[in-house]
Parts: C-alpha cells; structure tokens; sequence
C-alpha cells in the first residue's frame, strides 16, 4: 500500500507538473536557439564528415587488426584497447567542439581524495584499472559523459572499457560491429539467454595477457577493465516512466520520481563472475541542468538540440559513490534486490535535492583541486569541461588506416617497378 500510495502521489505530481510543461512546450530551458537554419546545416555536415569519417578509420583500423588474433591473441587484445582510445578520443572531441558544457564532479566520503583536478582544471579520476560502473540512465548519450570520465582517469582506461548494452544495438550499420570487435556485451532482455551469453563474456574479462596495452614489465596479469552497466536497461523518457510506475503498482514497490526501477540480475551476476577480480562497484548519479519539474532529459537534449542548435544543458553533474564488492551480498537474490533498490532510492533522493538545488549533495572530502582552498572555503565540486589532454591528440586515430594506405601503395609501386606492365 505504501508503495501504491508513493506512486499516485508521484504521478498526480507529474501530471499536475506536465500542464504547465505543456503550456510552455516551445520554449527550451536553455532559451533561444543559439544558430540560424544556414549554421546548424553548417554543424550537422561538419559533424557528420568528422563522426562518421572518424569512425571509418576507426573500423579500419580494428578490421586491420582481426589477423591478429590468429596471430598473437595478446597483440589483439592490445590493438582492441587501442581503437578504443580512438573512439574515446572521437568522442570526448565531440563533445567538446560541438556541445561544450560545464562538467560538475562530486562524490561522498566513500570516494575521498579520489576526485582530483589540476592546475589546467583537467579532472582525473582514481578508480583503479578493474572496476564495475553503474549509473542511471537519464539520456542516450549517458554513456559518453561515462567514456570521458574512464578518459580520465589516473591510468587512462578509455581503452578498457566495456558496456553493456541492448541486444537491439548489435547490428546498427558501421558502429553495431565496431562494438562487437570491442567486446561489449550484448542483452537480449530475456535472462534464460542472456545469463549464458553474459557469464562466457564475464569469463573473458578476467583474461591474463602480457600484451604492451596490458600493465606493467610485461608481466603476464588481469586486462584492465571498467565495465559499465545501466540497471534501468533503458533511459528515462515518458514512456519508460509510466511503464516503471505499472511495475511499482503490480509488485507493491516503492516507485521513483526521477528514475526507473533497476533490475538487479544482470549486475548481480557480473559481481558474482568478477568477485575475486574486482574490489569495488563505482556508483554514478548523473543529472543535467536544467529539466524543468516534470520534464525529461530526453525530451529535451536532443541530438538537434544539443550538437546543431547550440542548446546543450548548463551543466553535466556527477556524483560518484563506491562499495566495496566483498561487502555486498551477492550471493542471495532477494537481500542483493533490496540493496539495489535502496541505492536507487538514495539516488532519487540524490536527484531530487539536485532538481531542487542546481547540485548533488557532496563532501568535501571527495574532491582534491590543485591550488584550490583547504579551509572551510573548499568547495566539494570540481567544474571542469570535456576536453582532450592534448588538443592535438585525436590525430592518431587516423594513424593505423593511414599508415596501412602509404605502405600498400608503396608496395604497389614495387611489384610495378619488379614486374614493369607489358606495353
């Protein structure tokens, strides 16, 4: 009953919240459109030169390496890493040219000196080389912010990183089997195949190699690994809210305002798998500035929005927590759903008091800025923006295909000069 009585009280919110949505419908809460018509065609073709022509190299680049795996699976293993970068790379450039926004980080006292930033205002992160991400799901493009802070971490793991993702991506023409050669895994939302398919992944990521993307001296060790999944299995939007809030109703649940009820099998099992390989679970709330009450993310930060018509959010907040795996029980499917489903209510808490205020309640503790304050004037956030290290560095992913094209042509013109065309 209380579960019932949480949900109605929620969506009378909602509804009451959604006239006045409605009412508004036209106007953006970022404001006006920043580019005419003549310049967001301008930015969808420059954009879609720089993505798609980037990811043809990058695709290049990864089916030039699949020799490799009959060759020495510890070389594959490290080009695999290395076309990650370059999509990392791609990415966080994207970002940054075409939806730059201000970037808040934050965390509690789980995650205590482990959210630093440098005298550049460069964030890095100091998660480890082996750890499982979760975060809620708010837009499609989540996942980015996600690959960016694996970007920055102490030791960079944009080349390590897994995702875990629906079945449905699979075959999405060009990126579909660029994910398959990165080893992401795949759900089909129906657990008696995907536990099966899930568990022989899992089995592959606890892989020991001694490739040159593998860890120090060469020694034969554990791959580096993040691997991020979103509970929710989908993002927030109108429809999956609505679907959430049935399931609350038919399971007596308490519902949530801003997210969707997680399920708990899929997480569950990647812990059981990587236990004895990974020490914590890194918990990511993520909000974006502003939505306004009863309004979705996903509605509302659109491609169009966001990268053509200079309408990104104020502001990408995220606010980390850890727990430690050996500390959580894993082992017992309904005592491991309760802790989910408490974690996602301190997390709609999170959101709440985020809506409410423009930021995440946070620690001081968490954060570490260079030259910043250490007295009561510390501030627990760290703004910061997506940005490359070096502003030349995604360059490189063109390397490989480049390099590729000089040396088959040379070696064209050296079978022609060695076997001159009969005239």
């Amino acid at each position: 009953m209380e579960g019932l009585k949480q949900r109605k009280t929620a969506a009378q919110s909602d509804e009451k919240t959604n006239g006045d949505v409605n009412k508004t419908a036209d106007e953006h809460p970022v404001g006006e459109v920043k580019h005419g018509i003549a310049m967001q065609l301008l930015r969808i073709v420059l954009f879609t030169i720089y993505f798609f022509g980037s990811c043809i190299f990058i695709h290049g680049a990864q089916l030039l390496s699949i020799p490799l795996y009959w060759i020495n699976k510890d070389w594959f293993y490290a080009a695999r890493a290395l076309t990650k970068q370059f999509f990392g790379l791609l990415i966080t450039t994207m970002t940054q040219w075409w939806s730059p926004t201000t970037v808040r980080v934050s965390g509690d006292k789980s995650v205590a000196e482990l959210l630093k930033q440098d005298e550049n205002g460069l964030v890095s992160v100091d998660f480890g080389d082996r750890a499982v991400l979760m975060a809620n799901h708010q837009l499609y493009t989540d996942w980015l912010y996600m690959w960016w802070a694996a970007y920055t971490n102490v030791q960079p793991m944009h080349g390590h990183i897994y995702i875990i993702l629906k079945a449905t991506l699979k075959w999405t023409p060009l990126i579909g089997p660029a994910m398959q050669l990165y080893g992401f895994v795949f759900m089909a939302r129906n657990w008696a195949a995907d536990q099966s398919r899930m568990r022989e992944r899992l089995e592959k990521l606890k892989t020991r190699s001694s490739g040159p993307m593998s860890g120090q001296n060469g020694k034969r060790q554990l791959d580096p690994m993040w691997l991020l999944i979103y509970p929710e299995g989908t993002n927030l939007s109108r429809n999956t809210r609505e679907e959430s809030a049935e399931f609350s109703a038919k399971s007596g649940k308490a519902d949530y305002k801003h997210q969707i009820i997680p399920r708990t099998k899929g997480l569950q099992l990647c812990l059981q798998e990587l236990r004895d390989s990974v020490e914590y679970v890194y918990d990511c709330t993520i909000g974006y500035e502003p939505i306004p009450p009863g309004g979705f993310g996903s509605e509302i930060y659109t491609l169009r929005s966001v990268y053509f018509q200079g309408r990104p959010p104020h502001s990408v907040n995220m606010h980390w927590r850890r727990f430690k795996v050996k500390d959580l029980p894993i082992d017992d499917h309904d005592q491991f759903a309760e802790w989910m489903f408490q974690q996602w209510r301190i997390k709609d808490d999170l959101l709440d008091a985020f809506y409410k205020t423009g930021k995440f309640p946070a620690d001081k503790s968490a954060v570490q800025i260079e030259g910043g304050p250490t007295d009561s004037f510390k501030t627990p956030y760290i703004n910061t923006d997506v940005r490359p290290r070096n502003p030349v560095e995604f360059l490189q992913m063109f390397v490989p295909v480049t390099a590729a094209a000089l040396v088959g042509r040379s070696l064209v013109q050296l079978v022609d000069r060695i076997f001159p065309p009969s005239k």
